[in-house]
């Protein structure tokens, strides 16, 4: 028996691997591909900028390159990934819940798109700005190109798997994992939670916290309600299921 166990993991670690291998060639794929247009990429994210931004050193704008061709790789990675999930934990799955899952890998990869665009363009703009004020014209502003960047990653990247949080709270409330009565019981750890991760992705400044965290809080609020919704269809399901059970 135990032999059998040691087997059925070894197989499943197997079957990991396999999926992670497949996802990390994709995700290779598509760097090289991006380095192709990396250049065309960083000119028009730089185009309406209101001030140069400058080099320190000759491997900087290499970084910056490498940064924009990950940004890239990753979110067009994103549904591979996701779909290779699903096979990875498709044995596992009822008939039913395979065709729920495979139906949320479109939002995963929409939310994280919308994610990313909220970030580049609205809060990078307005926390940029903000952050511009303190100085009231007494330095000279210079921006690097690698901070700059940096900064733009911070404000993009993280919103893009944030804001996946609906979808994932769906899905699982889909089949049971979780239900809208626990998430409204650990509320306020989910707040600490989203505040904290706020802090360390923004600028050490407290409009930028501000400016972050009200939206994460209302896309947890949001995540509730959509638990509701699914929740409330979920139990409709099975008491018409349970009636035609019991007419049998």
């Amino acid at each position: 028996m135990l032999e059998k166990q040691n087997m059925s993991l070894i197989q499943h670690l197997e079957e990991l691997r396999k999926r992670i291998i497949i996802t990390v060639i994709f995700f290779i794929i598509f760097v090289l591909g991006a380095f192709l247009y990396v250049q065309d990429i960083y000119h028009l994210l730089v185009s309406d900028l209101p001030f140069k931004l400058a080099l320190l050193g000759p491997t900087d704008i290499l970084m910056v390159y490498l940064t924009i061709a990950t940004v890239v790789a990753i979110t067009a990675t994103l549904p591979f990934a996701a779909y290779q999930l699903w096979l990875f934990v498709k044995p596992a799955l009822t008939k039913k819940e395979r065709k729920i899952a495979l139906a949320y890998i479109p939002a995963l990869c929409l939310l994280f798109l919308g994610g990313i665009s909220f970030g580049y363009f609205i809060l990078s703009p307005m926390v940029l700005t903000f952050l511009m004020s303190l100085s009231d014209e007494m330095f000279a502003t210079f921006f690097t190109t690698e901070k700059y960047f940096r900064f733009l990653l911070h404000m993009t990247l993280p919103f893009g798997f944030l804001f996946e949080l609906p979808a994932v709270i769906m899905f699982l409330t889909s089949i049971g994992v979780i239900n809208p009565h626990r998430l409204q019981k650990f509320r306020k750890y989910a707040y600490f939670l989203l505040i904290v991760v706020s802090i360390i992705i923004t600028p050490p400044d407290f409009l930028s916290d501000i400016l972050v965290t009200i939206p994460l809080l209302l896309l947890y609020e949001a995540s509730i309600t959509l638990s509701k919704i699914i929740y409330r269809k979920k139990l409709k399901v099975e008491e018409a299921d349970s009636h035609s059970a019991q007419l049998d």
